[in-house]
């Protein structure tokens, strides 16, 4: 029969904390950034129109390539986080596994 898992031990272990302050302090760093990136192009819009008026190539304007760009930025915030997480998160995460299983095969 399997032990059952002592989640209150692992939500106190410090390798699970540091975990968590470190992926927190991350993901709210790439959350403000989107945010702040993401409200760029309407206050743009709306209080910078002589900039994003600017033909760059026939009918497209500069408005139209921020609006593209929130597109290749999206997807740059993914990547930077799958590459953090499987190079930092992911290592300490296993680390945790294996000290939760020996903390459960000592109990």
């Amino acid at each position: 029969m399997a032990q059952a898992m002592d989640w209150r031990a692992i939500d106190a272990h410090p390798q699970f904390q540091e975990l968590h302050r470190r992926k927190s302090r991350f993901l709210w760093t790439l959350m403000i950034f989107s945010v702040f990136y993401y409200f760029l192009l309407p206050v743009g819009a709306a209080y910078f129109t002589d900039i994003f008026r600017i033909k760059v190539w026939g009918p497209v304007n500069v408005g139209i390539l921020f609006a593209l760009s929130e597109f290749i930025v999206a997807w740059a915030i993914a990547f930077i986080y799958a590459r953090v997480a499987s190079r930092q998160f992911d290592p300490m995460a296993e680390r945790l596994v294996r000290d939760a299983d020996s903390m459960r095969s000592a109990a």
